[in-house]
């Protein structure tokens, strides 16, 4: 099916003059997205395969982008059940096992726990997973992650946010504050991170301006119901992002698939959607549990016993991500900052054989700033100077090197 009209530039003059409202209802609904967040997917930078039944283009009404954007931030879907499958292709180096080690290393620390959720994110960095969610209301929801021969979830229930491993039989408690609790924040934010299409397209929306893209871009059907597609795009060179690809239900205006796709090309870095999906309100019992029989039990609050970091390394990073900046504008914003340190040795400084490692993993590069590694994924590059100084964003290398020349002069 042809895109459907139109282009709606952010920004620019001709916007409907309830575009301010529309804002305003997006960061409201938001409110309401369903938590389903689990084991800190930060972003940035999970994918979900597609892996979704198309049956072809369904014949729905013409709309236009804006039309759509104010359906999504209208949306006010509390209560759904479904399955979602999850692949993460960011292109990252292979560390041969490394990534698993580093998040049981973590767990074990400090008194730690392997069903703790961001003892998971080193294990949703990479390959396809199964989740299979279910939400009713902004104080219930349940996440479990599915293996083999093993099952992982996640449970909030009102004040409770529970964790459990069945592989370990270890689980994880914290609290969390209601909706209409008056505690300023909760105590505990594992889980509050994007993991659901509604999430990841409310992020893409924010971050839309001028430099951007929306279009409409056909229809589609998704996990059976019938959806719009809105396509958002970057209008600059320069990023590494390709494309954004949101399924809107027709119906409801919840978005069910969300595919981020590279510049470069190729699979999908990002590519979350539901392969079944109820709307109907699920059953109380969804949400209970209770901590089996000899199940070793974490309470969250148990890493402020864990011994201190070094203090003084501490307080040398965090004075130098205090002097953060932004260079740029956009898809094209790159974050600069200096770690106070000594950087990383790369080319044929420092040790030989450290060099050599660094280097195996990113590409030496040099300019008027000095020399450094640039260390790249499919989606998120990053500069490190032999000085210290960071430069990261969704953009090129050589975006990178022009970024740190600049700042050098």
């Amino acid at each position: 099916m042809a895109p459907y009209e139109s282009e709606r530039t952010t920004g620019a003059e001709g916007l409907s003059d309830e575009a301010d409202d529309v804002r305003d209802g997006r960061r409201k609904a938001a409110r309401y997205v369903v938590p389903v967040a689990v084991v800190g997917l930060a972003v940035a930078t999970i994918g979900l395969v597609p892996a979704l039944a198309d049956s072809g283009d369904p014949d729905l009404p013409k709309i236009t982008a804006q039309q759509l954007i104010e359906k999504i931030a209208k949306s006010d879907t509390q209560q759904l059940s479904g399955t979602v499958k999850i692949s993460t292709d960011l292109g990252l180096p292979n560390l041969g096992g490394l990534e698993s080690s580093l998040g049981s290393g973590a767990a074990g620390q400090g008194g730690g726990s392997s069903a703790d959720p961001s003892s998971k994110l080193m294990e949703l960095a990479s390959g396809t997973h199964t989740l299979r969610v279910a939400a009713d209301g902004p104080d219930r929801a349940k996440v479990s992650l599915l293996d083999k021969a093993a099952e992982y979830s996640v449970i909030h229930n009102g004040g409770d946010v529970w964790a459990y491993d069945s592989k370990s039989n270890e689980v994880y408690h914290s609290t969390a504050a209601s909706e209409g609790s008056k505690k300023s924040e909760r105590p505990d934010k594992s889980t509050d991170v994007p993991a659901t299409p509604k999430e990841l397209a409310d992020e893409a929306l924010k971050a839309a301006d001028d430099t951007t893209s929306v279009t409409v871009d056909g229809t589609a059907q998704v996990a059976g119901r019938d959806a719009y597609k809105l396509l958002i795009k970057p209008k600059q060179s320069g990023s590494t992002v390709g494309a954004i690809s949101v399924a809107v239900d027709a119906k409801t205006g919840t978005p069910l698939k969300f595919t981020l796709t590279p510049a470069s090309g190729g699979s999908a870095v990002v590519d979350a959607g539901f392969t079944k999906v109820d709307f109907a309100k699920p059953a109380a019992s969804t949400f209970d549990f209770t901590p089996p029989k000899g199940a070793k039990v974490t309470e969250g609050d148990s890493a402020a016993k864990a011994p201190e970091p070094d203090r003084k390394s501490g307080e040398d990073f965090a004075q130098g991500l205090d002097g953060l900046k932004t260079i740029g504008e956009g898809w094209n914003t790159i974050a600069r900052f200096d770690t106070g340190g000594e950087g990383i040795p790369s080319g044929s400084s420092g040790n030989s054989d450290v060099s050599g490692f660094l280097n195996s993993l990113g590409d030496h590069v040099s300019g008027k700033f000095g020399s450094g590694t640039v260390f790249s994924t499919r989606l998120v590059n990053a500069l490190i100077t032999d000085d210290g100084k960071v430069y990261a964003g969704a953009v090129t290398k050589d975006a990178l090197v022009k970024a740190a020349n600049a700042a050098a002069k």
